[in-house]
């Protein structure tokens, strides 16, 4: 078990990827190293969610991404080798690995094209989109709002301004209620038109 404080690194990029982490509670962030100075914010991991499960696999035996802690956050750390040796004693965990390997795959090139679409309220109605609950029977949909906007904004490519301005362009049309902590989708329906009217 490790306690992080705020803005603490757990690992870097081109680091051996000696450990799996899973995220007991706080919240990480990931960036990707581009260039020399610039680091790209690939996206923010919340309790319950696993820190280098893609480095363990790669046949680099590295960290494919850096992780830091964007508040006070406890990790469980597991051995990779020991996690290597799980998946090889026992069938159906590495096929149930194998199946979460290709889920994470999925949702990283969904959020590679979330940040390539050049229309910023295209980016933020996206990821809303993508983080609603399932199921229809909730009315409003409610999304918790746990990470620091401009964390929020750094991953959908776009400045603090700007996402606080489509913020406030939703709400004001009625689509979604935002306090500092919740987010509340008003009009889904209206919410999808968006992706097809662009930053109007």
């Amino acid at each position: 078990m490790q306690t992080l404080k705020a803005h603490e690194w757990i690992f870097h990029q081109n680091g051996r990827a000696d450990w799996l982490y899973i995220v007991l509670s706080g919240a990480v962030r990931l960036v990707h190293g581009v260039g020399e100075k610039r680091l790209a914010t690939i996206r923010c991991v919340e309790h319950g969610g696993t820190l280098g499960e893609l480095s363990m696999a790669s046949h680099t035996g590295f960290y494919l991404y850096s992780a830091e802690a964007l508040r006070n956050t406890r990790v469980l750390a597991i051995p990779a080798e020991q996690c290597r040796q799980q998946l090889d004693a026992y069938p159906a965990c590495r096929a149930e690995f194998m199946s979460r390997m290709a889920l994470e795959l999925s949702e990283r090139l969904e959020d590679l094209v979330l940040v390539t679409q050049s229309d910023a309220m295209a980016r933020l109605v996206s990821y809303l989109l993508r983080q609603l609950p399932p199921g229809r029977h909730q009315r409003p949909k409610t999304l918790p709002l746990t990470i620091p906007r401009y964390w929020l904004a750094a991953q959908l490519s776009m400045t603090p301004e700007t996402l606080s301005r489509l913020l406030a362009k939703l709400r004001d049309r009625g689509i979604i209620q935002a306090d500092r902590r919740h987010l509340a989708i008003i009009d889904e329906e209206r919410l999808r038109h968006c992706l097809m009217e662009g930053d109007t």
